[in-house]
């Protein structure tokens, strides 16, 4: 998707006509950028340079959702002048390895493992410097986790009326004989899909912040784009406390609406919170409230990027 996105924005040429046309026969390319260990803030410790009219890409990612499923693979690299470039390769090129080792508690499915990049040839028309990538793209891609957000705290509201709607057990101390006409199941039936309403209005809401930020050509109004990049940016980070708050709410909250058998594995109804807790973890909610308050009180903007990896001493 964001991929997509950063084609649209892209300037003519001979690079974006030929992606576009990628694109459009439904070939998929999945990211591969996190690193672990030692890596310095800000940086890659996967390396690109230059072999007569090719490049040559060696390193290592984790955290490659989804690589195990794509035709091309766009990887984050560091040139031998230290720049940070956009690679772009073929999922069965040679020494391309993706494995499927995720082990985290929540997205099981994603294939969010290591990949692994060894002497692999790239044509020289398949890298580019990374700066040139889509200027919203930081409050783009934390708004497709706030949709998934909002998409889990659906399939929770859904599910448990599902559940409640069948249920033919009840307890003594329960307001009716079955729990589909008590009050109090039915109430919290009523709070799941108002949390899910309100993450996909927010959700909503940045969906037109960001639209607002790529309707700006930065040849034309540079400083404007700038501005309508950090609100955008601004938006996300006000609304990332909240979707997480309200869905991981939810994902407890639905117990409550049922007997002590939903707690039963083959049930399933903890991966909403294992799946949720994931998903709010990629770029800490513990900064957010504090990154708007700033702007709030004192008009300092928001980072333009979140990074991780080992500061400086």
């Amino acid at each position: 998707m964001a991929y997509v996105e950063n084609m649209l924005y892209a300037p003519a040429g001979t690079f974006r006509d030929r992606w576009m046309k990628r694109l459009g026969e439904n070939v998929l390319i999945s990211s591969a950028r996190s690193e672990t260990g030692e890596v310095a803030l800000g940086a890659y410790a996967t390396q690109v340079y230059r072999d007569g009219d090719e490049w040559v890409l060696n390193g290592s990612k984790f955290y490659s959702t989804g690589c195990l499923y794509a035709d091309w693979i766009d990887v984050g690299a560091t040139s031998p002048e230290g720049e940070t470039m956009a690679v772009a390769v073929r999922r069965n090129a040679s020494g391309v390895e993706v494995v499927d080792d995720w082990n985290g508690f929540g997205q099981t499915l994603t294939a969010s493992g290591t990949a692994h990049f060894t002497h692999v040839r790239v044509a020289n028309q398949e890298v580019k410097l990374d700066k040139d990538r889509f200027a919203y793209s930081p409050a783009f891609l934390q708004t497709v986790h706030l949709a998934n957000l909002a998409g889990v705290g659906r399939a929770i509201a859904g599910e448990t009326a599902q559940a409640v709607a069948s249920r033919t057990r009840t307890f003594s101390i329960g307001n009716a004989s079955r729990a589909s006409a008590d009050p109090q199941i039915l109430q919290v039936i009523g709070q799941l899909r108002a949390a899910a309403y309100s993450a996909g209005a927010i959700v909503a809401q940045l969906g037109s912040a960001i639209q607002r930020a790529a309707q700006i050509d930065p040849g034309v109004a540079p400083e404007a784009q700038e501005r309508a990049v950090a609100m955008a940016e601004l938006e996300v980070a006000q609304a990332q406390t909240i979707v997480t708050s309200l869905i991981m709410n939810a994902a407890t909250q639905l117990f409550d609406a049922l007997g002590a058998s939903a707690t039963l594995l083959p049930q399933g109804l903890d991966r909403f919170w294992r799946n949720a807790r994931t998903l709010s973890s990629h770029n800490p909610r513990v900064y957010k409230d504090r990154i708007v308050g700033e702007y709030a009180v004192n008009g300092t903007l928001p980072p333009k990027q979140w990074k991780v990896g080992v500061a400086a001493r």
